[in-house]
C-alpha cells in the first residue's frame, strides 16, 4: 500500500495526496449527486446502509443518470472482484 509508515496506515498523508486531489473531489462529488438524486426520488432513505451503485462505473465511461444507478446493499456493492490496482475487473 502507498500510505505506509513504519507497517501502518498513515491516513494523514492519505487523505492530504489522494482524497484531497481535484480528481477525487469530482469523483466524490458525482457519487454524492447520484446519492442525492436515489434519495429524492424514493429510492433510498438516509440511514439505510445501502449504496447507489452505477451500473456501469463511472471510471469506465457511466453517468449518473437515473437508467445507470440503482440501490444495493452496501456489502453487495463493495464486494466486487479486484485488480492488484484496486480497480474492477
Amino acid at each position: 500500500m502507498p500510505y505506509m509508515k513504519d507497517g501502518k496506515r498513515d491516513y494523514k498523508r492519505e487523505n492530504e495526496e489522494y482524497n484531497s486531489s481535484p480528481e477525487q473531489k469530482k469523483r466524490r462529488a458525482a457519487r454524492n449527486q447520484a446519492r442525492a438524486e436515489a434519495v429524492k426520488d424514493g429510492r433510498a432513505k438516509k440511514g439505510d446502509g445501502k449504496d447507489v451503485d452505477h451500473k456501469k462505473p463511472l471510471s469506465k465511461g457511466g453517468s449518473n443518470h437515473k437508467s445507470n444507478t440503482q440501490v444495493v446493499n452496501a456489502s453487495s456493492n463493495r464486494s466486487f472482484k479486484r485488480n492488484k490496482d484496486g480497480s474492477m475487473k
